[in-house]
């Protein structure tokens, strides 16, 4: 069984997401070659995660329709079986195009490995599993970031280059400004996420959600009426209608749990509430929950990680 992993990269280095796809697809038993597009270091990590060979176009491309199209030409170069490609904000918008081009079944944001032609996803704001059944000789399947890890216990993989007709471009990229500026991991790739709400009671407070995000080596998020009032910025907000995450920790102080923001967090490992009112909802998805006030519980708990070195 051979896959094609489209892996996007940043600064010549495979994203953690797209390294999370070629992973899954070796994890499946597949013979896994990954294409990468634009600078490339060494074999931007892909090796190590599973893939034998990485094919490189040079060529920088930012159009999700180019890249689709490159993305199907390494496909049927490859000989591929099925494509697999990160459920994240690029894979989103190249898998479906890939899958019109080859003819192939599509299954977004799998949570469960490939067996025969059968794979599992989320449903219902994550309240069910479906078992999707593909019928069509190819795949397509971009799977949940932080659903899998990565294995990464595999050797370097061959490099060749790649090169296929892209067509023109509809997009053009006039400018790049970076959404943080302090390095943090972006929301749909941290491992441990610290989320606040209106209980914080103005952006100027943000500072004891910023210093406990930091002595955990979290990224800050925030939920939908805070990033509405202009109180941090609309690229964290987490919700139904924001960024759905999947870390290992969630931490949310002063939000009270409504359906929608529990709908893009519930898939955490694990969730801790912290809020002034026992009776609110997000105490019942919670894993752990604090009844206290956030101004006198979040400094305590960045005195204590800070205690444990």
């Amino acid at each position: 069984m051979n896959c094609l992993a489209f892996v996007p990269s940043k600064n010549g280095q495979a994203t953690k997401a797209g390294l999370e796809a070629v992973s899954y697809a070796k994890q499946c038993g597949a013979a896994v070659t990954a294409v990468m597009v634009g600078a490339l270091n060494g074999d931007g990590g892909a090796g190590a995660a599973g893939a034998t060979k990485v094919l490189h176009v040079s060529e920088e491309l930012h159009d999700e329709g180019q890249i689709a199209k490159v993305v199907s030409a390494a496909a049927e170069a490859a000989g591929a079986d099925w494509v697999v490609a990160p459920h994240d904000h690029v894979g989103r918008a190249v898998a479906p195009r890939v899958a019109v081009r080859l003819g192939a079944g599509m299954v977004p944001g799998v949570t469960g490995l490939l067996e025969g032609s059968t794979v599992k996803r989320n449903v219902f704001s994550g309240k069910a599993m479906a078992h999707v059944d593909v019928k069509t000789a190819k795949k397509v399947i971009t799977t949940t970031p932080n659903a899998f890890g990565v294995a990464g216990d595999g050797a370097a993989a061959a490099v060749e280059s790649f090169a296929a007709d892209a067509g023109e471009a509809r997009l053009s990229v006039t400018g790049f400004e970076p959404s943080s500026a302090d390095g943090s991991v972006p929301l749909p790739e941290a491992v441990r996420v610290v989320s606040a709400g209106r209980g914080l009671k103005g952006p100027e407070n943000w500072g004891i959600v910023e210093e406990l995000a930091q002595a955990l080596g979290a990224t800050t998020a925030c939920s939908r009426p805070v990033s509405d009032m202009g109180w941090r910025p609309h690229h964290e907000h987490v919700g139904q209608t924001g960024i759905t995450i999947r870390p290992d920790l969630y931490i949310a102080a002063g939000i009270s749990g409504a359906i929608q923001h529990l709908a893009g967090v519930n898939q955490s490992k694990v969730i801790v509430a912290i809020n002034t009112d026992p009776e609110a909802p997000f105490f019942k998805a919670a894993d752990y929950g604090i009844v206290g006030d956030a101004f006198e519980v979040l400094p305590k708990l960045t005195a204590a990680i800070k205690s444990m070195g």
